[in-house]
């Protein structure tokens, strides 16, 4: 039996572990408490594996012009994914990582290397906390905040909520996009709940999704893109067509239908979001 390198995270006590892609060469999955967090191509950053990176990849590369440095803010650092694409397609970036869990920072960077001379800085501690001690110089500067923060395969209740949302859309450029990675099952009350709270923040918000995910079928990943600028409607049609299919983005109208009359979350009500079976997202110990 192979002995992947792994690390016992101290603040959540779950164990993390990196496991190389046996399909695909210079590939690695960071795997936590049995659950795959996140996928890298070290030879290519730019390839992205899971369907909701790909989702998230595709609205990145409607920011400004093509190959054009953003400014971003990422909630949760997994494997360093995105920071790892948007330095590929767009490099001289500058970006920053906040990471609760100082030991996966380590694991990773030991592990999973960082591009040299790629503008990341890593800041540790609660997405939320944190979010209140950036630099002021920060503040309405940033075109891309995305809020990927998982503890095991659940979303902490206290960045779910109106007043969290407001406080991270406080950094945004005017025409700066926040994009949130909800995890739901059938029925999608905890996604429909986010949907109305965004939109609360934001004022303009698309979800995407896999058809049946939306549909509320099956339980899945649905990507939230807000902001306090219209959402150019020309990305719609782009966003659908780059895939994975099938794949729908539900906006306008027809996204306050799908609300559906769901609460906007507050930090009173807020809850974290539901867990997956265990069969649908976790992993056991592999060669």
């Amino acid at each position: 039996m192979t002995e992947h390198p792994s690390a016992i995270l101290k603040f959540s006590g779950y164990r993390a572990v990196i496991e190389p892609d046996r399909w695909v060469p210079g590939s690695f999955t960071l795997i936590v408490d049995g659950t795959p967090q996140s996928h890298v191509n070290l030879e290519d950053p730019s390839q992205l594996f899971f369907e909701y990176i790909q989702r998230i990849g595709h609205v990145i590369d409607q920011l400004g012009m093509p190959g054009e440095p953003l400014t971003a803010l990422h909630l949760g650092a997994g494997a360093f994914t995105l920071p790892r694409y948007i330095e590929a397609t767009r490099p001289g970036s500058r970006q920053q990582v906040v990471e609760i869990e100082t030991d996966l920072v380590d694991l990773v960077r030991a592990h999973l290397p960082l591009p040299r001379n790629a503008s990341i800085r890593v800041r540790h501690g609660d997405a939320r906390e944190v979010l209140g001690k950036l630099p002021s110089g920060l503040r309405g500067e940033v075109d891309l905040l995305v809020v990927d923060v998982f503890s095991g395969a659940r979303t902490p209740a206290h960045v779910t909520s109106l007043e969290f949302y407001r406080e991270a859309v406080s950094l945004l450029k005017p025409d700066g996009v926040v994009v949130a990675n909800v995890a739901d099952g059938p029925g999608l009350a905890f996604a429909r709940g986010q949907a109305a709270t965004m939109l609360a923040a934001t004022g303009h918000v698309a979800a995407l999704a896999e058809t049946q995910i939306l549909k509320g079928r099956r339980f899945g990943n649905v990507v939230m893109v807000g902001s306090r600028a219209p959402l150019p409607m020309d990305w719609m049609p782009r966003l659908l067509a780059s895939g994975p299919h099938p794949s729908k983005v539900v906006e306008g109208a027809e996204l306050r239908n799908w609300i559906a009359g769901a609460s906007i979350v507050t930090d009173d009500t807020a809850v974290q979001s539901p867990p997956p079976a265990k069969n649908i997202f976790q992993v056991g110990n592999r060669d």
